[in-house]
């Protein structure tokens, strides 16, 4: 008999969207990778938040009648502080949901997997693991949904006989890990925080 596993599942309503918004409702990129470059052109964000709540908030907030508001836009706001603003918007969500998981399962985040399109921005990863304060891995397949899929239809046929001989088909993953200060990251989730509030 096998042992039961349970996985926690939560929601974020707006991440990737957002990078589609910046290309294609305000023109300011051209594809998600110039976020990137955009976001390392700027020290910060230069005081601008974005709360991407289009569809209302996920997760740990639940409010379905929240919308989206961008704050502290200043005449020296460039395209490059919002594009930077909005994936650390992408970041701040996942920073609240893995909070309020690690709260529900009764132990910290030892480790966060990524996958999925935005995995492939490095200076989001970074400041996920930052936020975060635990070891980020990405796979060198980033597209790991229908992975997922056949390695548990292998499971449960018998071709893989447990777990651990998945984890022997995993290739190298690159590993992202804290590097700003914690005094720096409780300031910028205290702004991110305070701008939730204001939308809410």
């Amino acid at each position: 008999m096998r042992d039961t596993e349970y996985a926690l599942e939560g929601s974020v309503f707006v991440a990737g969207a957002l990078i589609q918004w910046l290309r294609d409702e305000l023109g300011i990129i051209q594809n998600a990778s110039e976020t990137e470059y955009m976001a390392r052109s700027v020290p910060d964000t230069g005081g601008v938040t974005i709360v991407p709540a289009f569809t209302g908030l996920g997760a740990p907030y639940w409010k379905p009648d929240a919308r989206g508001a961008i704050y502290g836009l200043t005449r020296g706001t460039t395209r490059s502080h919002i594009a930077r603003a909005a994936l650390e918007a992408i970041a701040y969500q996942i920073a609240d949901l893995s909070c309020a998981m690690a709260a529900d399962a009764g132990k910290p985040l030892a480790t966060l997997n990524v996958d999925g399109g935005a995995s492939a921005n490095d200076f989001l990863m970074q400041f996920q693991a930052d936020l975060l304060g635990c070891d980020l891995r990405r796979p060198q397949n980033t597209e790991t949904t229908s992975l997922g899929a056949a390695y548990l239809a292998g499971l449960a046929t018998g071709f893989w006989s447990n777990t651990d001989e998945l984890l022997a088909l995993r290739e190298s993953d690159d590993v992202f890990s804290r590097r700003m200060d914690a005094t720096r990251v409780d300031v910028l989730l205290a702004g991110w925080h305070d701008a939730v509030r204001r939308t809410i």
